[in-house]
């Protein structure tokens, strides 16, 4: 008898002859440069931004997000609040999973309940669900410990698989990413999406090809998608315009003018939903890495708030990233629900003699040495940028620059003790980022980023009033409370929100978006 997962096997590499010999005469190749590579395909134990780069050509989520980032039906047609506590979903019918498996409301409780799991990394999206239950094979209802009136709009990145699939190949529950697991969902793929795994050679190259039997939609031409992480800038950029990649979305600032000048490429310029902010370890009584020993020097806001003076935002931005920055007091972008424009404007003015004092009044007259943990990519040469503005204060900032799959993991383990991090909101609600950095850790679980553990009672005490608010207005005056009072602490350092330039062969059809996400069905290549 064969085995269901060879069964899954068979019937995938059938539908994908058939329809290569279907298609082969207008096949379309498409390949994406960018600087880092997913770390796991499974689609609930990591919340990254690379990752989901991939996922979301494979995996999809009862709602989505349009070109203008505005919510969309995808695997549920219509959702309704029946309840105050309890939204209510109508799936799609007759959508099939790649297997040739149809999606059922099965899937979907088993997804969010594996959503749900201590080893998921995606809980932030969903952390106000109480549960999840069938009403028919095509409704869903989803309960809340009090009422989300955001709830569909922060479930995009919440990926419906398959739960027979799950269970044939024992992943029932996500990888334990940062324990590095190694299971079946973290080199394979099962999803509803437009494109299906082929081939993965991690670090090297992915392949997908379109799905036959998807259900929507595919606007665009492309028939055969090649994902490349190409971790040097210099070596991305070169597959560029030798034609060995035709679009890259991590273009260092300084290329743009030059491909700009280039007859065979385009660039697309957008500000991205994402900031570049720093953080510092708050917790602990002695830094990891640090010159100090007995002490923690970011304990005291004074600390905090002289790094604060002593780094000048302005000349980064237009020396270093070449203008593709918007410099900001903010921990998200105008983009976002909750956005405050005081806080935007809000930065402390660069002022070296007054860190200088803070310094000295904390204790540290003298400066101290850390480490400051940063990743390859859009903003590693800001860390290296920042180092002697801090030096002018007194303090010897080592820059560690290291790939995001080293990096990542450390963030996510508190393993730093001063760093630099970029941050979008997905769910375009500033609950995401409240939740998700600023909350106390021990409140929010395994779906928290705050590594360095900014703890303040009344922010905490704030952001679950706002959670629990029905009046929008109120609930928004919430949130720029919570904001506002971190911001004094120098809970975080926000330092700009990410200009995110694209680049792509003259031949390439595709819309810039400001979460920085390329949906290869909406892609043309003539």
């Amino acid at each position: 008898m064969i085995g269901r997962s060879m069964r899954v096997l068979f019937a995938t590499g059938a539908a994908l002859l058939l329809f290569a010999g279907a298609g082969a005469a207008t096949a379309k190749t498409f390949r994406l440069a960018l600087n880092a590579d997913a770390q796991t395909l499974d689609p609930h134990a990591q919340n990254a931004q690379v990752n989901f780069a991939l996922l979301l050509q494979a995996y999809e989520p009862l709602v989505g997000r349009d070109a203008q980032l505005k919510p969309i039906p995808v695997l549920a047609t219509r959702w309704e609040m029946v309840e105050p506590t309890r939204w209510r979903f109508h799936l799609r019918p007759n959508v099939k999973f790649h297997d040739g498996a149809a999606m059922t409301a099965d899937d979907v409780v088993f997804s969010y309940q594996r959503a749900l799991a201590p080893t998921s990394n995606v809980t932030i999206y969903i952390d106000t669900v109480a549960g999840v239950a069938k009403v028919d094979d095509l409704t869903v209802d989803i309960s809340t410990r009090y009422p989300d009136a955001v709830l569909p709009e922060k479930i995009s990145r919440i990926f419906i698989m398959s739960k027979a699939w799950a269970e044939a190949n024992k992943v029932e529950r996500p990888q334990n990413f940062n324990a590095k697991e190694e299971t079946f969902a973290v080199r394979n793929m099962n999803g509803t999406g437009p494109f299906v795994l082929k081939s993965r050679e991690f670090d090297t190259r992915t392949v997908m090809v379109r799905h036959p039997g998807y259900w929507g939609v595919v606007e665009g031409n492309v028939t055969e998608y090649v994902h490349l992480p190409i971790g040097s800038d210099a070596t991305r950029i070169a597959a560029l315009l030798a034609g060995d990649a035709d679009i890259v979305i991590n273009v260092p600032a300084n290329d743009v003018a030059r491909l700009k000048s280039d007859a065979r490429i385009k660039v697309i310029e957008g500000q991205e939903n994402r900031t570049v902010f720093l953080g510092f370890d708050q917790k602990r009584d002695e830094l990891l890495y640090s010159s100090v020993k007995g002490a923690n020097p970011f304990k005291d806001r004074r600390v905090r708030e002289a790094f604060a003076h002593a780094i000048d935002v302005d000349p980064i931005i237009r020396r270093v990233l070449r203008g593709q920055g918007v410099a900001s007091g903010s921990m998200w972008t105008h983009y976002v629900n909750g956005w405050d424009k005081e806080a935007e404007q809000g930065r402390r003015p660069v002022d070296r003699e007054r860190a200088r004092r803070l310094l000295a009044e904390a204790g540290y007259p003298g400066g101290f040495e850390v480490t400051l943990d940063c990743s390859t990519g859009a903003y590693d040469e800001v860390c290296v940028a920042i180092a002697p503005m801090l030096a002018q204060i007194g303090i010897t900032a080592k820059v560690n620059i290291q790939p995001p799959p080293q990096n990542f993991p450390r963030i996510a383990k508190s393993d730093v003790s001063f760093y630099a991090v970029s941050w979008g909101v997905p769910t375009y609600d500033a609950m995401f980022t409240l939740r998700g950095i600023i909350m106390s850790r021990e409140k929010v679980g395994s779906g928290s980023w705050n590594a360095g553990n900014y703890e303040n009672a009344r922010v905490d005490a704030l952001i679950e009033q706002a959670q629990v608010e029905p009046d929008a207005e109120k609930r928004r005056q919430l949130m720029k409370e919570a904001h506002r009072i971190h911001n004094e602490d120098v809970g975080h350092l926000p330092l700009y929100h990410m200009m995110s330039p694209w680049a792509m062969a003259a031949k390439v059809a595709a819309a810039h978006r400001a979460d920085n996400q390329l949906e290869i069905r909406y892609v043309r290549v003539d």
